[in-house]
């Protein structure tokens, strides 16, 4: 989906198995960029918007995404759309659910510190090579070089919606326009497609996704405004 991944093995694992382990995690980002993408137009999701294919033809995978994607858009009062450009755009909870998936994955073979990094999409377990809890940087929306802050924790969920890579490209699904008032919205929780989900979603709400974020249980939050300023939850997990 043109997004660069990263991953960081950090157990003490022979060089075989860390090897297989990483295969094995690419393979499945590789499988859903293949079965998801929106630039693919053999994939499911094209095809099923196209009416190529029947969602009771559709793979187990697209079906649960797709229900899910519709139970995101009640609870986020419609500010998360799978429609929101008019055709079928499930990106914003795919890319996050399958990093979670593999990282699920990664826990269940016994790589139980790692840190899978899918174009800011964050998900990371256990602690870090040098034995301490990860560290995540959140980006600096004006200056791709700095953060603006940086959490800590050893089983993190870290999703970032963002406008300083494509410009303000999250649409107000009521309006149908792009959204305004916040220039990036990370939330932090403790799984990453609904994290990136909900990112997206207070991105599309504008200034008014600040107040929602508030009330999110389960969940923190970094919010960067156009205005240039920072405002976060009380609660976040930030490095000392």
């Amino acid at each position: 989906m043109g997004t660069a991944i990263s991953l960081d093995l950090a157990d003490d694992l022979p060089a075989p198995e860390l090897d297989g382990l990483a295969g094995d995690a690419f393979a499945w980002l590789r499988e859903v960029d293949a079965r998801f993408s929106t630039y693919r137009a053999d994939s499911e999701v094209c095809r099923l918007d196209r009416g190529e294919l029947p969602l009771s033809a559709a793979g187990a995978d697209l079906r649960d995404v797709l229900a899910r994607c519709a139970e995101l858009w009640k609870v986020t009062d419609g500010f998360f759309d799978a429609y929101a450009t008019g055709r079928l755009d499930p990106s914003g909870y795919v890319k996050g659910w399958a990093v979670q998936v593999a990282s699920d994955r990664l826990l269940a073979a016994g790589a139980a510190n790692h840190c899978l990094n899918a174009g800011g999409d964050v998900r990371v377990r256990g602690r870090s090579h040098t034995g301490r809890p990860w560290r995540i940087g959140v980006r600096h929306p004006w200056d791709a070089m700095s953060t603006c802050l940086v959490l800590t924790g050893t089983d993190l969920a870290v999703a970032t919606s963002g406008v300083y890579e494509r410009g303000h490209h999250v649409l107000d699904p009521r309006r149908g326009v792009p959204a305004r008032g916040l220039r990036s919205v990370t939330v932090v929780g403790p799984d990453l497609g609904l994290a990136d989900a909900y990112a997206t979603a207070a991105a599309a709400m504008g200034p008014a996704g600040v107040g929602w974020l508030d009330g999110l249980p389960g969940h923190q939050h970094v919010v960067v405004t156009d205005d240039a300023r920072l405002l976060h939850s009380t609660a976040l997990p930030l490095a000392g």
